[in-house]
């Protein structure tokens, strides 16, 4: 994908820094949140058992439920444990025609999920281990592992407690 240079690079920033300026709150200045947190993301998988097989046998999130998608006859929707409280969901559609994974508007850039400092070591060893390609700590990028599961999602295995980004509390 191209990335924008000069004076369209400029702009892009300046337009940043005003919407900054607009609507970016100082922590103790902002209003409290409307919602509870995240009850879960779903994704939709090709296959079950290999969706279950890599979230939980490979990258260690227990899978908590499943069971048939009520909204779509012989689905599956399934559920795994990432922590707080907080649930990654897939659906499959059988028969239907999946086409590859594609960043697109609207679409998903990357699900970044916490892992402490001993689980980031883990991982990387793990994947090492299996030869899984991703790019980490030792290809220009220190606290974040960026993998994808059998479906093309992409996730960040980010080595940052919840509320921080970029070693700066924000939540």
């Amino acid at each position: 994908m191209p990335q924008p240079e000069g004076q369209a690079l400029e702009a892009i920033r300046a337009r940043r820094a005003e919407l900054r300026t607009k609507y970016l709150r100082e922590l103790g200045d902002r209003p409290p949140t409307t919602a509870r947190g995240v009850h879960h993301v779903a994704f939709i998988c090709r296959d079950v058992e290999e969706t279950i097989r890599y979230y939980q046998e490979f990258l260690g999130f227990p899978l908590v439920e499943l069971v048939e998608n009520r909204d779509y006859n012989g689905s599956s929707h399934f559920f795994f444990d990432i922590g707080n409280g907080n649930l990654l969901g897939f659906f499959d559609f059988p028969g239907h025609d999946h086409p590859e994974f594609a960043e697109t508007i609207g679409g998903l850039q990357h699900l970044a999920i916490s892992v402490s400092d001993e689980q980031f070591a883990a991982a990387k060893a793990k994947l090492d281990e299996a030869g899984v390609d991703y790019l980490g700590p030792d290809r220009g990028i220190e606290d974040s592992l960026y993998l994808r599961d059998p479906n093309g999602v992409n996730v960040e295995l980010y080595n940052e407690e919840l509320g921080i980004f970029d070693g700066h509390r924000i939540v």
